[in-house]
């Protein structure tokens, strides 16, 4: 019998992405009436998001792995910022120019986050009947604001963010913190996420049955994580909850 749902916040029940999206754009418009240099606003917002979601090559693993485990995200993000520049000849950025660069991204990207449609009343009608965790992955630099812009305290039961945890996901641990905050055990729960790598093989790794928002991903069979369930979109959510809950 489900007694609960975990949930991913990230392209799960919020469009990150298209909020990622707008605020790149503004800050590719921004970054250009800057500085006296021509500079290419598209090509760097790419390059910052992909940083902060810390894409990196092993050079850059190397650089910002130690600002972030001996300073603060905060402070890696900066850096990032003034490498950036950095290549692009715009030197002797000071915190304050690279701070604010950083807050107007950051506070574009809260402006334009929210719940994907329909997903509010189904929150509302799931935790009627079921015990709601939402387990997200990221920093609490970046992952508070935006649990704070969608109000999301005031929907779900439980929230965990990863970055305040021992292990993120895939790792069992934190699974196995929200089956306690739950109250319940690996049979009675179905974990909802977007990421084969961190959500569907986390789930698979704790005994939980797996539902994959596939957006527009490929299932890549090769790597072995076949997800219990299969959605196109956060849309079809609620549907398959009900047909869960009631078989």
């Amino acid at each position: 019998m489900l007694k609960a749902i975990f949930l991913d916040l990230d392209e799960t029940l919020c469009d990150t992405q298209g909020a990622n999206e707008q605020a790149k754009q503004l800050m590719a418009q921004h970054i250009e009436t800057q500085f006296d240099l021509p500079l290419n606003g598209q090509a760097f917002a790419e390059q910052y998001v992909t940083g902060i979601y810390r894409e990196w090559t092993d050079k850059q693993r190397a650089r910002y792995m130690p600002i972030i485990e001996q300073q603060s995200e905060e402070a890696f993000r900066l850096q990032l910022i003034r490498d950036l520049l950095s290549e692009r000849n715009v030197v002797n950025i000071n915190d304050e120019a690279a701070r604010a660069l950083q807050d107007k991204f950051d506070s574009d990207r809260l402006k334009a986050f929210d719940f994907y449609p329909g997903i509010v009343e189904f929150l509302l009608e799931a935790r009627e009947q079921l015990t709601l965790v939402v387990i997200t992955n990221g920093p609490a630099f970046s992952q508070e604001p935006k649990i704070a812009r969608v109000n999301l305290a005031s929907y779900v039961d439980h929230i965990i963010i990863g970055g305040q945890e021992p292990e993120e996901k895939p790792a069992p641990s934190i699974f196995t913190k929200a089956l306690k905050l739950a109250n319940c055990q690996a049979n009675e729960v179905v974990h909802v996420g977007d990421s084969l790598a961190s959500d569907i093989a986390g789930a698979h790794n704790s005994g939980i049955t797996s539902v994959w928002i596939q957006h527009q991903q490929a299932l890549d069979q090769d790597i072995g994580i076949i997800p219990h369930h299969t959605l196109l979109t956060p849309s079809e959510i609620a549907a398959l909850i009900r047909h869960l809950h009631q078989n």
